[in-house]
C-alpha cells in the first residue's frame, strides 16, 4: 500500500497537538482524519475505516487504554499506536500487551512518528495478508499434509518477512512452518526443525498442557482459537522465552487439519517493566532530594520554638523548687503553658507537612483545592526562602474551583520549580506566584516566575528531557523537571517554561477543572 493511500485516525484532546501531527503526517502523503476524544474517535473508526490509529493515553471520558481495548475487540486488524509520557512506562507496557503495535513519547517528533507510522504499516500489511492467506487455508484446504506444506512454501517471502514469529503444524502437530523470526526468537534453524519436531517441543511439559487446554477452549478468544494469550517456551539452549501468543485450529469440514500459531518476544517488554521500577525508584529518589534539602532548613525552623519550650520549663520549674506556687505564679504558669503548647502544635505541623511530602504512592486523585496547595508549598519551603533572601509575593484569585487530582504529587511539582528557583537565585530574589481560572475553557492556570538568571535558549528546549542538568556534578540529578512534566501530564495539564538569560524564569502549569466546576 502505497503512502497516500494509508488512511491515519488521530485521536487526542488537545486541539494544537493534532494539528502538529495531522500536518506532518499529510505532507508525507498520508490521508488523516481526526477526533477530539475516545467517544468520537471510535465512531470515526467505524466510519472511516483506517489501518492505522494514533491515540493519546489522557484524555477526559474514555481513555487511550480504553480506546484501544475496544479498537482491538471490534478491529483487530487495525494497528493502533499510543502516545505517552516519558514517565509513563507502565501504561506503555500495558498498550502493547493489549495489542498496539507502537508507543511514542510526548514532546512527538517527527522521525519517532515515522519511524512508529512505518514499523506499523509492516505489521498492517503483514497481518492482512497473513490472514487473506488463512482464510485461502481454511476455504481451499488441501487433503493431505504435503500440499499444506506445498502451500505454505508458495507464501514462503509473506511468512519469513513477518515481524511475528510463526509456527504451523499438521495434523499431527508436527512443524511444516517455521519462519526467520521464529529462527530468531528460539535459535533454532528451520532445517533443524521442519518435519523434525512438534509442536509440544518448544513448551516445558507444563506449559504445552497449559496452551493445549487454553486453545480448545473458548476462554481466550474462542472455540479452537487463542488471542494474546501470555505463555514461555524453551529455546535451543533450554532457556525459557517469555511469549505472546495467538494461534488457530485449522479444519476441512469437521477434520482437524493442523494448527498454526503466531507469536512474539516479550522479553523486550519486561525489560521495559523493570525499567519502569527502576525509574520509580528514580523518581522516588528525586522527591527524597528535595525532602532532604527541605529538612535542613526546617531544622532551623524547629530549633526557634523548642528553644522557647525548653526556656518556659527552665522558668516553671525555678518557680516549683522555689518553694511552691505562690497565687500570682498561676497565671505565669497558665501562659508559659499556652505559648508551650503552641510552639509545640507548630513543630508538630512542621513534622507532619514533612512526613505528608516524604510518602511514597501511585496517583491518588482527590479534590485539590489549588490555593491551599501553593500556600502549603509556599510554608514547606518559606524557612528556606528566607534564609536565601528570597521574597515571597502572592497574587491568587480568591474564587478558583477544585481539581481532581493528587494533592501529594502536585505538591512535590511545585517544591521542584521551587528549588530550581532557589538555586537560580544565590544571592537572593523575588519569587511570585499566581493563580487563575478560565471559565470559558475551564482550566486553572498556575504561574510561578523568579528573578534568577534565567534559561539559555540552547538549553530551554530540553529543560523536561529526564537526566538533563545545567547544574555542576554533585548538585542536580536532571530528574526533578523530567518528574514534574511527567505527573501534570498525567493530570491532563500542560507546563510550559519562559525565560531569557538574566531576566528571569517563568513557569507556567495549565490544569483542568473538577467535572464540577
Amino acid at each position: 500500500m502505497s503512502g497516500n493511500s494509508w488512511k491515519i485516525l488521530l485521536i487526542d484532546d488537545d486541539e494544537a497537538v493534532r494539528k502538529m501531527i495531522a500536518l506532518s503526517l499529510q505532507e508525507d502523503g498520508y490521508l488523516v482524519v481526526d477526533a477530539p476524544d475516545g467517544d468520537q474517535g471510535l465512531r470515526a473508526c467505524a466510519k472511516e475505516a483506517p489501518q492505522i490509529i494514533i491515540t493519546d493515553v489522557h484524555m477526559p471520558g474514555m481513555d487511550g487504554i480504553e480506546v484501544l481495548r475496544r479498537i482491538k475487540d471490534t478491529h483487530p486488524d487495525i494497528e493502533v499506536i499510543v502516545i505517552t509520557a516519558f514517565s509513563e512506562t507502565d501504561l506503555a507496557i500495558r498498550a502493547l500487551q493489549l495489542g498496539a503495535s507502537d508507543f511514542i513519547t510526548k514532546p512527538v517528533r517527527d522521525d519517532a512518528l515515522t519511524v512508529a507510522i512505518e514499523r506499523a504499516g509492516q505489521r498492517y500489511s503483514n497481518r492482512k495478508e497473513l490472514k487473506d492467506y488463512t482464510d485461502i487455508l481454511e476455504q481451499r484446504w488441501m487433503e493431505t499434509s504435503e500440499e499444506l506444506a506445498k502451500t505454505f512454501l508458495f507464501q514462503k517471502n509473506l511468512i519469513d518477512s513477518s515481524i511475528d514469529g510463526i509456527i504451523a503444524c499438521d495434523e499431527h502437530e508436527k512443524v511444516i512452518v517455521f519462519n526467520r523470526s521464529m529462527e530468531q526468537i528460539l535459535g533454532y534453524h528451520k532445517d533443524d526443525v521442519i518435519r523434525k519436531k512438534q509442536l509440544h517441543a518448544f513448551f516445558s511439559q507444563r506449559e504445552g498442557e497449559k496452551v493445549r487446554s487454553a486453545l480448545y477452549s473458548d476462554v481466550f478468544g474462542g472455540k479452537n482459537r487463542l488471542f494474546l494469550f501470555e505463555t514461555s517456551m524453551v529455546d535451543k539452549g533450554g532457556t525459557r522465552i517469555p511469549v505472546q501468543m495467538s494461534a488457530s485450529v485449522l479444519f476441512d469440514g469437521d477434520r482437524q487439519i493442523g494448527i498454526v500459531g503466531f507469536f512474539r518476544d516479550l522479553r523486550e517488554v519486561r525489560r521495559l517493566i523493570e525499567q519502569a521500577a527502576d525509574q520509580a525508584r528514580m523518581l522516588h529518589q528525586d522527591k527524597m532530594i528535595s525532602l532532604g534539602k527541605l529538612a535542613a532548613s526546617v531544622v532551623h525552623e524547629i530549633n526557634n520554638p523548642l528553644t522557647g519550650i525548653l526556656n518556659y520549663a527552665k522558668l516553671m520549674s525555678r518557680i516549683l523548687s522555689s518553694g511552691g506556687l505562690p497565687g500570682d505564679s498561676v497565671a505565669k504558669f497558665q501562659g508559659y503553658l499556652s505559648l508551650m503548647q503552641s510552639e509545640l502544635e507548630r513543630c508538630s505541623k512542621i513534622v507532619s507537612n514533612l512526613l505528608s511530602f516524604s510518602r511514597k504512592s501511585g496517583l491518588e486523585p482527590s479534590s485539590v483545592d489549588i490555593n491551599e496547595l501553593l500556600n502549603k508549598c509556599i510554608s514547606l519551603s518559606g524557612h528556606k526562602l528566607a534564609l536565601q533572601n528570597i521574597r515571597v509575593e502572592t497574587n491568587l484569585a480568591g474564587e478558583i474551583p477544585a481539581i481532581l487530582g493528587d494533592f501529594n504529587q502536585l505538591q512535590q511539582c511545585l517544591i521542584n520549580i521551587i528549588f530550581n528557583a532557589c538555586d537560580a537565585m544565590p544571592e537572593g530574589g523575588v519569587l511570585t506566584f499566581e493563580s487563575t481560572f478560565n471559565p470559558v475553557k475551564k482550566m486553572i492556570h498556575i504561574i510561578v516566575r523568579d528573578t534568577g538568571c534565567g534559561i539559555s535558549e540552547d538549553d530551554l528546549p530540553y529543560i523536561f528531557d529526564p537526566f538533563f542538568t545545567t547544574k555542576i556534578e554533585g548538585k542536580g540529578t536532571g530528574l526533578g523537571l523530567s518528574t514534574t512534566f511527567g505527573i501534570i501530564h498525567r493530570h491532563n495539564g500542560a507546563i510550559r517554561v519562559e525565560s531569557e538569560p538574566g531576566k528571569g524564569t517563568v513557569f507556567k502549569l495549565e490544569l483542568p477543572a473538577s467535572a464540577k466546576a
